[in-house]
């Protein structure tokens, strides 16, 4: 087929399916960067609080990522930890019992008061971690107060009497991990924490903002009445990547992209989990929208409004005006047309059926049974008139439809049909009685719905909704 078309349309065509590849591609790529920059972000929303984790198992990512978050390494615990080795390294050098160690000891004892008076923990919020620390100390002091556990441990005595291998394990493996983890965060005049993640992030944020601004003026130009404004807007779910704020929200674009590019499908993992919510939401949703349309169909009927909207011509309309004239137009020429000529059998019953009584019950019929030998009239002649009746009330009516004048005298018995109906519905008694039963009927009908709703699990229509728009998209 293609090559029946003329050599323009084939090359056109061939570089619009290249355009499309290359389009194609390219939103691949900017998914994978959006990716690459929604994983550096949770890595920085999450760098503090996981940040004693990197420091045991990976020392090098907090050693060159700690600048960026303005952490360095807190004085208190630092003095202390400095103290901690210069007794390691006197010990090793003179042993417990010399004066030098005694001085250093003498020194822990001084720097530990002041590290519980000082707390460098809560300047970190690892509270957690400071009540771990306590609790190893007093469980290898026997002490019953963290600085009762300080002072002990610093104790000549104390380090000597569990052998000073013991101890030294104990410092190094209890003791200085939970002191290693306080750091001191510094803030800026303002009072913010400093966080200067913008450094890696602007040029993503450059890029996509490039990306969306060019897309969508391609976007604007390509489409007739949709202006670059309507184009961004309809990129909203793109605005988080260029946002310094909030930058959590970028898994919303970094979710489209994906399952618009079709890296990865996130249909069915968004209908897993919106699958209970969106169940019970809908089927209350139903619920109020069937009892919002029943009541106000109600009080229209009740107040008489919606018996006075229909016969008024006012308002605005959709589409042809007159349409109820149009609907009891249509209805009787089915009527006339179609249902007549199918029924007429059983109209020839009933006329004979009605013949023969009117004929029985009346004067003439009294008068010719005085007649000798007369005893009835004659079935056939009774068929005969019936199926001439019938079939002349259907030509009648037909002819009348189609025919100019019998259409005109048929519209106009439709109209006075229509207004004497109208007026005696509008009659006090008919229209009370008719409003109170539609309004019990539309009642009823809310009541067994709803009941019906109760009783009906909502999770399982949404399964078969699931179903059917999975065979649908296979």
């Amino acid at each position: 087929m293609v090559a029946c078309l003329p050599e323009s349309i084939v090359v056109n065509l061939m570089k619009a399916e290249r355009l499309g590849v290359w389009a194609q591609r390219w939103q691949q790529f900017v998914a994978l960067v959006v990716m690459v920059n929604l994983l550096l972000v949770l890595f920085d929303l999450t760098y503090v609080p996981l940040r004693s984790h990197y420091l045991r198992y990976a020392p090098a990512i907090v050693q060159a990522y700690d600048p960026m978050k303005g952490i360095t390494p807190h004085p208190v615990t630092q003095a202390y930890l400095q103290s901690v080795a210069k007794l390691k390294q006197q010990v090793d050098e003179t042993g417990l019992a010399s004066a030098a160690t005694q001085q250093v000891l003498a020194r822990l004892r001084q720097e530990s008061r002041f590290l519980i008076e000082e707390n460098p923990f809560l300047d970190a919020e690892q509270t957690r971690t400071y009540a771990k620390l306590k609790r190893r100390l007093r469980g290898y002091t026997g002490a019953l107060s963290a600085q009762a556990a300080f002072t002990q441990l610093w104790q000549t005595d104390a380090l000597a009497e569990g052998g000073w291998a013991a101890a030294t394990d104990f410092l190094s493996q209890q003791l200085e991990p939970l002191l290693a983890r306080t750091y001191f965060r510094a803030s800026l005049p303002t009072g913010q924490l400093i966080d200067q993640f913008w450094r890696i992030d602007w040029p993503f944020t450059l890029f996509f903002g490039l990306d969306l601004l060019i897309s969508t003026l391609w976007l604007s130009r390509q489409r007739s009445g949709l202006s670059w404004g309507d184009a961004i807007a309809r990129r909203w779910y793109d605005w988080p990547l260029i946002l310094p704020f909030w930058r959590w929200l970028r898994v919303i674009p970094a979710a489209v992209r994906l399952h618009r590019t079709n890296l990865f499908n996130v249909a069915r993992l968004v209908s897993q989990l919106t699958h209970e919510p969106v169940a019970y939401l809908s089927n209350r949703v139903t619920k109020f929208a069937l009892v919002q349309i029943i009541n106000q169909t109600s009080d229209a009927i009740t107040s008489g409004t919606l018996v006075a909207t229909l016969r008024s011509r006012t308002g605005k309309t959709v589409g042809q005006p007159d349409k109820l004239d149009r609907i009891a137009d249509r209805l009787i020429q089915v009527v006339v047309l179609k249902v007549m000529p199918t029924v007429k059998p059983d109209l020839e019953g009933l006329l004979r059926y009605s013949l023969k009584g009117a004929l029985t019950r009346s004067d003439l019929y009294e008068n010719l049974r005085q007649i000798p030998g007369f005893t009835a009239f004659p079935a056939s002649a009774l068929d005969s008139l019936s199926n001439y009746l019938a079939q002349a009330a259907c030509d009648v009516l037909a002819d009348s439809y189609t025919d100019m004048t019998g259409r005109v005298l048929l519209d106009r018995l439709n109209h006075d049909f229509r207004q004497a109906l109208g007026r005696e519905l509008q009659a006090t008694a008919a229209s009370n009685e008719i409003q109170t039963l539609l309004a019990e009927l539309l009642e009823e009908i809310k009541l067994n719905y709803v009941q019906r709703l109760q009783q009906e699990n909502p999770e399982q229509t949404m399964e078969e909704v699931v179903s059917l728009d999975e065979s649908v998209g296979g």
